[in-house]
């Protein structure tokens, strides 16, 4: 599973701070949220990040629904993703940078055609050319960092679900497993927003130790390795390697950050944790800690589809 690649950092997670923790916006965009005012009955690393990042922002996201629209930087995620999932499709020989920027157009505009917001994202020609030559560019930083061609993915989008011996499940969708002939496994995300500072590399890794443990408890198989892939700019590669330990302690913390979510959703009291990313949260109008006003708590549904 070995492929070149210019700039590689192992990091230690053992003592990753949770609160610090951020995860790319619509990582698990694809399991939906059930109605609101409905407990929330699973987790996934995106509201994870979301509740340890702002207990608000998670309210605002599972509990009240609130819609949020794409904004161009995440479509552009949207879009790299989907020609990353497709170009595999094709016969190896076949997975050039040629081949992946032809499907772009095509791409976005089956993505278009399936969700109407996106389609009302870009409407102006001069901008969707921009839109369209960004993606390529992280395309390109793509094909700097591994060759496709030596690549047979075992799992491409693969939507994972495991309950731990809590009860507590978690889900999730994962960009690409790899597999060796002997059964190890790599797990693959990628990423097209900047690389993170060295201080905030651990915590990006924190979503890929939440699959492993997905995987660990699912198959009885604790990957080999976790590689984050930025493909931005020259390109660069997070891996980690991790152990029965670092996996133990994850469920540890994602039990007792359940045990927080479920208490404040009994209470009600989703308190604001203003900083540095709150210049751009979507609802900072609604927040108290700006001077906003927050609409009235939903009212659970006595029945209704399970909220992430």
């Amino acid at each position: 599973m070995s492929v070149g690649c210019p700039t590689v950092t192992t990091v230690d997670l053992e003592n990753v701070n949770v609160a610090d923790v951020s995860i790319e916006v619509g990582a698990d965009a694809g399991v939906g949220f059930g109605v609101a005012g409905d407990p929330p009955s699973a987790l996934s690393p995106s509201r994870a990040a979301d509740f340890m990042t702002c207990p608000l922002l998670y309210r605002f996201r599972v509990i009240d629904r609130i819609p949020e629209p794409p904004t161009t930087a995440t479509a552009r995620g949207t879009l790299v993703h989907a020609v990353l999932e497709r170009l595999f499709d094709l016969p190896a020989a076949s997975r050039t940078p040629d081949a992946a920027a032809e499907m772009l157009v095509p791409e976005w505009s089956r993505l278009c055609a399936a969700d109407e917001l996106l389609a009302a994202l870009i409407t102006d020609d001069e901008e969707r050319s921009r839109f369209v030559a960004d993606a390529a560019s992280a395309l390109t930083g793509y094909f700097k960092l591994e060759d496709p061609r030596r690549l047979e993915p075992a799992q491409r989008e693969w939507y994972v679900e495991a309950a731990l011996a809590s009860g507590l499940k978690l889900r999730g969708y994962i960009d690409r497993v790899d597999a060796t002939p002997a059964g190890d496994l790599r797990i693959v995300d990628y990423k097209t927003g900047r690389v993170p500072l060295e201080a905030y590399e651990s915590s990006a890794l924190f979503q890929m130790k939440f699959y492993a443990l997905v995987i660990w408890r699912l198959r009885g198989v604790i990957p080999k390795l976790l590689q984050l892939m930025y493909l931005s700019g020259e390109g660069e590669v997070l891996r980690y390697s991790p152990d029965e330990a670092d996996l133990l302690a994850t469920e540890r913390k994602l039990n007792a950050l359940w045990a927080a979510i479920s208490r404040a959703r009994e209470t009600g009291d989703f308190r604001p944790r203003p900083g540095k990313l709150c210049d751009w949260c979507r609802h900072k109008a609604l927040c108290p800690a700006f001077g906003g006003t927050l609409p009235p708590m939903p009212v659970r549904a006595v029945s209704g589809s399970a909220a992430k």
